[in-house]
């Protein structure tokens, strides 16, 4: 049986989470730096809009650790800790503007990578320490 033959079809990443410390100080940071704004929000996580059918989740960290009741069912608990990294897709030839403006604001770049596919990343942190990357198409062989 060839790989993946009866398993149903994965349409995308819909959610991407990450725990930080300060929940008002990651919001400032994703609002003011990345320019995101939030969907909703509580005292426990802020979601943002991060393009089509996809959502970046902030969580305060502990803040999950037992099962949220909603009234369609409950979200099963859940926290992580250590530093993560997730990528941002930025429009191809915006690199350097992402760049100016995050030395603007006061945030140093890790790294860049020129991709042998043509993509271009930017790499920086945010306040918890999570890696952040910006990359442009080339990416990837699906990016």
């Amino acid at each position: 049986m060839p790989a993946g033959a009866g398993i149903p079809p994965i349409s995308g990443v819909l959610e991407t989470g990450l725990y930080v410390d300060d929940l008002a100080r990651a919001r400032d940071f994703y609002e003011r730096v990345l320019g995101l704004a939030p969907m909703v929000a509580d005292t426990r996580f802020c979601a943002y809009n991060a393009g089509p059918a996809s959502v970046l989740l902030l969580f305060k960290r502990g803040g999950t650790v037992e099962p949220v009741d909603m009234d369609g069912g409950v979200i099963p608990p859940h926290d992580g800790h250590g530093p993560l990294h997730y990528a941002l897709a930025i429009p191809e030839g915006s690199e350097a503007q992402w760049q100016a403006h995050l030395t603007a604001q006061g945030v140093a770049i890790e790294s860049r990578i020129d991709w042998d596919g043509g993509g271009i990343s930017l790499y920086f942190r945010d306040p918890d320490g999570n890696l952040v990357e910006l990359a442009t198409p080339g990416l990837w062989l699906n990016y």
